[in-house]
């Protein structure tokens, strides 16, 4: 039986996200833009919801809703604001990342600070990206060693220096991908997590970025900073996992997208149907009323796609249909929200990109979260291997994952 229609608790807490979502953030969207953070009192009111630990497992302390939840829940904050919706506190990628690279230990010890009745405002972050690629070789610049210290024990020294990481400022820990064997490129990197005060961890500015400017992307510098052996993150078959995290993570950061596009499109049919020329509003005449048309089959063809993507992780199809689904969903709804914003501003005319008005920001936006995991390229690349029946062993991870050599990521 086919079931369009979220259930009775998914509407309710939709409901609730969306009333948080019109009434709070996105009157605010300028100002959080403005002070490039998002407000206190707005952090405190979507932890109170639960905005944050939304995908934590319930063993964990989190509400272990599933993927399906998390992306209703994160287009109603992309149809307020894309860049709030990174800038509030929670585990976000960080826990994501956890959840497919961690074993069950390692996920209660680092996931359960953020349901502790201190972690109203308590971040994590992924640091994924470098400035660029490694040039004398395939992998992250940024490597792994293990070291012996004075004791005899024996330890992991990461050093190099990570970018483009979504809440570095306020991260309170982070999982940091790095090179372990530098002889087999992509496919000898490995994870760890490393805490905000770890000796050895500094942090350099934050990014001047495009859009999104109510979120924080900065960088950090690794320097011979030690880690314990238990904050590995060796998972079995860890470039699949990793694989999974992005796909999963590219599910939430499209939901936003999607709600982008939404307020673009309500935002340029308000325009056409109110701004009138040649004796009658613009958006009855053909061409701009065919384009409207087009955008609104373009955002819900998209809305299935991301749902029935979701779908098939929280129901545990296999793997290569799993990773299909995601990286068609994803890929779509980028470009449909680069449309849809892009169309706005150009329905607009003139108007569209004065800073008074809300389309030029919208399509800023709708740029910046193309970077915010897995490109379109990357995923179309995806995409194709499995349609063509890869092996999920044998995908190169050099294609597959978002690595340097072929883009910067903002995770």
């Amino acid at each position: 039986m086919l079931n369009f229609e979220p259930s009775e608790e998914q509407r309710l807490m939709r409901d609730s996200v969306a009333e948080l979502a019109k009434a709070v953030l996105f009157p605010a969207a300028r100002r959080h833009e403005a002070a490039r953070r998002v407000a206190a009192e707005v952090r405190a009111a979507a932890s109170e919801l639960g905005l944050g630990t939304v995908l934590v497992p319930e063993h964990c302390g989190g509400s272990g809703l599933g993927l399906t939840t998390a992306v209703l829940l994160e287009e109603e904050l992309g149809r307020a604001d894309a860049g709030a919706a990174f800038g509030l506190p929670g585990p976000g990628a960080f826990g994501l990342a956890l959840c497919e690279l961690s074993t069950a230990d390692q996920l209660v010890e680092w996931l359960g600070p953020f349901t502790a009745p201190d972690a109203l405002d308590r971040y994590g972050a992924v640091a994924w990206s470098e400035a660029g690629p490694n040039r004398e070789r395939a992998g992250f610049s940024t490597v792994a060693r293990c070291v012996k210290d004075d004791q005899g024990d024996t330890n992991w020294e990461l050093t190099g220096e990570k970018c483009f990481i979504a809440n570095a400022e306020h991260a309170d820990r982070f999982v940091v991908f790095a090179q372990l064997d530098e002889a087999l490129g992509w496919r000898g990197i490995g994870a760890f997590v490393v805490r905000r005060d770890n000796p050895g961890l500094s942090f350099t500015a934050r990014h001047a970025t495009l859009g999104l400017e109510a979120a924080s992307f900065g960088a950090i510098k690794l320097e011979s900073a030690r880690v314990m052996p238990s904050a590995h993150l060796d998972k079995p078959e860890f470039l699949l996992a990793t694989l999974r995290f992005f796909s999963k993570y590219a599910l939430v950061v499209t939901a936003r997208a999607l709600g982008l596009a939404h307020t673009a499109f309500e935002l340029a049919r308000q325009y056409c149907d109110t701004r009138v020329a040649f004796g009658k509003p613009i958006g009855h005449f053909q061409a701009v009323a065919f384009n409207l048309a087009d955008r609104l089959m373009d955002l819900e063809s998209a809305r299935w796609l991301l749902w029935r993507a979701a779908w098939s992780w929280d129901v545990a199809k296999p793997d290569g249909a799993c990773l299909l689904a995601s990286a068609q969903a994803a890929a779509q709804i980028h470009e449909i929200a680069m449309r849809c914003a892009d169309d706005c501003v150009s329905l607009h005319g003139g108007a569209g990109f004065v800073r008074d008005v809300l389309a030029e920001k919208l399509m800023r936006d709708a740029k910046q979260l193309s970077l915010c995991g897995p490109t379109v390229a990357t995923l179309d690349q995806l995409a194709s291997a499995l349609e063509l029946g890869g092996d999920l062993g044998a995908l190169d991870p050099g294609l597959v994952l978002p690595t340097p050599d072929t883009q910067a990521i903002f995770t």
